[in-house]
């Protein structure tokens, strides 16, 4: 997906405006961020880290696939939970994790038994 459409869709998906991205982002205007909502321009590093605080996405989502998954497509319902995570803090953030993920019978971040302490299980036995 193209920077100028990933910036569109975050931009809606946000609910922020031109005017807000310009105030949010260091050394550019409100014409210089329709420039990069038209894709006529594209923003430096610094800009892209700014845009990526402004929009609470890591700057990485803004180059790649990851942004698709902010589709404005989600409910009403979606977005309000989503801006009142980004309200908490940091802990507040990992015991919602904890707790959500418990009740939808998940796990967070289980990672697969490496070849090598499979092979020390064997080992053991």
């Amino acid at each position: 997906m193209s920077l100028d459409t990933t910036l569109r869709l975050l931009t809606k998906a946000s609910g922020l405006s031109v005017t807000d991205l310009a105030t949010a982002i260091p050394r550019a205007g409100a014409a210089t961020v329709s420039a990069w909502l038209r894709g006529d321009k594209l923003p430096g590093r610094d800009q892209v880290d700014a845009l990526a605080r402004a929009f609470g996405v890591p700057a990485g989502a803004l180059l790649a696939d990851l942004a698709s998954t902010l589709d404005p497509s989600r409910t009403q319902g979606e977005h309000d939970l989503l801006a009142a995570y980004r309200a908490l803090s940091t802990k507040q953030q990992g015991a919602l994790l904890e707790i959500a993920t418990g009740l939808a019978g998940t796990k967070r971040g289980a990672a697969k038994p490496s070849a090598k302490t499979t092979g020390s299980r064997k080992a053991k036995r």
